[in-house]
């Protein structure tokens, strides 16, 4: 009976692992991706306070993925397979993404005053094509893979609107570590991917049960829709207090600028659960349910040892990081 709890049981914690390592990643990395987006709006001087504010924590960020792509690897070797084999495309091209961004960001600190502009290009294209990149793999995802017009339409739309998200992210990241002209130049920001942020949520969320008769099934029934009805209800009160905060500069001025970055992650995080109710309990969508997914019980067992040291840790150094490099950001220098 232990070992009958243990095989239905521990699919569904590293799935839970899973899944919060991956939102933890779309929040870190997301607003470090969009203060990258938002970057050739800035002037020199800006462009290099916006670098530092995101510099001692991009790396940690992308901690995040390694043990979602990781969990996903080892725990549902099947699923890895599936999901891999349909967007390695989409994962090449965020990997180049990320590896211009990392290579953009040590170069144009040490990089000559006429070549420093290229790399900060790269570096914001970089981080564009990431996001690209991650909404197409996130709609194509949410479809069950379907490559006929309307998945390929859906995946594109995610594609192209996921960086408003971002921008609006990182504009609420410069709210709370920037100060002056670079910190009223984020409001603007933040209050010009508002509505494309808005007007693509809302997109999705009608068009999602149309591509994905499961998500339908689950959504648009009785009594569950009463029930979910806060998660939608609570986005739109999210959306609006970011709405406020922005067209208000004296609240950003006496420091509640924060509430935009906390409201965008709520929208993020409500958007999670509902994509996680949506699709349980498969791990591809109409294919592979967690349970036949996942690998045998025994070596689950042992991944779980290693999960339970390393998760702990993962968690510790991100808060204590946080904590050490909290404040206001200034230019980022290196010592020669």
């Amino acid at each position: 009976m232990d070992a009958l709890n243990w095989a239905t049981a521990l699919p569904l914690i590293f799935m839970a692992v899973m899944g919060l390592a991956l939102l933890a990643y779309v929040i870190l990395d997301g607003y470090d991706l969009g203060v990258g987006i938002l970057l050739p709006f800035a002037t020199d001087a800006e462009k290099d306070v916006m670098v530092s504010s995101i510099g001692p924590f991009w790396d940690a960020n992308e901690t995040w993925l390694v043990l979602g792509v990781g969990v996903l690897l080892i725990c549902f070797p099947t699923a890895h397979g599936v999901v891999l084999s349909a967007l390695y495309l989409p994962v090449a091209v965020m990997l180049v993404g990320l590896i211009l961004r990392g290579v953009a960001f040590d170069f144009r600190v040490k990089a000559r005053d006429s070549h420093k502009t290229t790399w900060n290009r790269l570096f914001a294209a970089g981080s564009l094509a990431t996001t690209l990149a991650q909404g197409w793999m996130l709609g194509a995802y949410i479809t069950g893979f379907q490559n006929d017009t309307w998945g390929l339409l859906f995946s594109a739309g995610i594609a192209i609107t996921l960086p408003a998200a971002y921008a609006m992210l990182g504009a609420g990241w410069l709210l709370m570590k920037t100060d002056g002209d670079l910190q009223r130049k984020a409001a603007r920001w933040g209050q010009g991917a508002l509505w494309p942020m808005g007007f693509a949520l809302m997109g999705i969320s009608l068009a999602t049960p149309l591509v994905s008769p499961m998500v339908f099934a689950k959504w648009f029934v009785l009594p569950e829709l009463f029930a979910l009805l806060p998660i939608p209800l609570a986005c739109v009160a999210a959306f609006f207090a970011i709405r406020h905060v922005l067209a208000t500069p004296r609240v950003v001025q006496a420091g509640y600028g924060w509430i935009v970055f906390g409201a965008t992650v709520l929208i993020f995080v409500l958007a999670f659960l509902g994509l996680a109710y949506s699709i349980y309990p498969y791990i591809v969508i109409d294919r592979l349910t967690v349970w036949q997914a996942a690998s045998a019980t025994e070596s689950l067992v042992v991944i779980g040892i290693g999960v339970a040291i390393t998760l702990p840790a993962i968690i510790a150094y991100t808060i204590f990081m946080y904590r050490v490099f909290w404040g206001k950001a200034r230019e980022l220098t290196y010592g020669l």
